[in-house]
């Protein structure tokens, strides 16, 4: 390998990465680092070329550019993202998928908002596809109830691509599948807890619509479990709310669907 570049979070450093590679007998490296890097970054990028306020996926594209890999005049920059692997799993007609787990407790909504969301929107015609990994199947169950469908554990990474990039829309905290429907152009309700900035990792790429108190007293602590008794950033956001934010988008949006 003769180049590469280093793409890490604010809070990660990059450094033990580049040694690794140094050690490989990589020839050019290019990274972001507030430390000074000595000889193990070639090309090195700060905060000062890139402020922390940029969103994370601009950061990455300015690293790349540093180290002179532009981005084609055509080409905006968005993730895409394209199902390759049918997974039998998509219900028949329109449906919206609702995520309600987290790795970070402090990003999930809860979960009786999320169980009532699913019956509004049963109740809506719109049918709900609950998602989650194979350890939440009881949170999955317990959302989905009696008016949803429960793909707790069922869905590897392929699969929910697919399932997600069939939706009119889904509702997801601020994890991963937001990310990939968002790729996929698929309009995202994202229920955004503030331990990390809206502005800088909210999913993009389709339309989405941020819920949650960004100024709540837990913003930017990056908290992993809510500090403030209650989760009100995202407790106070209703059913009511979510189901609201999901009806603009389908409304402002109606011809997106995979």
């Amino acid at each position: 390998m003769e180049e590469a570049v280093i793409l890490t979070s604010f809070h990660q450093s990059p450094l033990p990465l580049a040694l690794e590679l140094r050690l490989c007998g990589v020839h050019r490296i290019t990274g972001l680092s507030e430390d000074y890097p000595g000889s193990l970054l070639d090309v090195r990028v700060t905060s000062r070329d890139v402020p922390w306020s940029v969103h994370e996926a601009d950061r990455a594209l300015a690293i790349a550019a540093a180290a002179g890999f532009t981005l084609p005049a055509d080409d905006a920059g968005l993730p895409a993202l394209v199902p390759t692997q049918p997974s039998g799993l998509r219900p028949d007609g329109d449906y919206v998928v609702v995520h309600p787990g987290a790795d970070a407790p402090s990003r999930a909504w809860p979960a009786a908002n999320a169980e009532q969301l699913v019956e509004l929107l049963a109740a809506r015609g719109l049918q709900p596809v609950v998602t989650g990994g194979p350890g939440e199947r009881a949170l999955t169950a317990r959302v989905a109830g009696d008016h949803g469908i429960d793909l707790g554990g069922r869905t590897p990474l392929p699969v929910l691509v697919d399932v997600l990039a069939g939706a009119r829309a889904v509702v997801v905290g601020n994890t991963g599948p937001a990310h990939l429907a968002a790729a996929a152009g698929i309009p995202v309700v994202s229920l955004f807890s503030p331990v990390v900035p809206a502005g800088v990792w909210a999913p993009r790429g389709a339309p989405v619509v941020v819920l949650g108190d960004q100024d709540a007293p837990c913003a930017a602590t990056r908290a992993r479990t809510c500090p403030i008794e209650g989760h009100p950033c995202l407790a106070r956001v209703s059913p009511a709310e979510a189901l609201a934010a999901v009806e603009s988008l389908l409304a402002e949006h109606s011809g997106v669907v995979a």
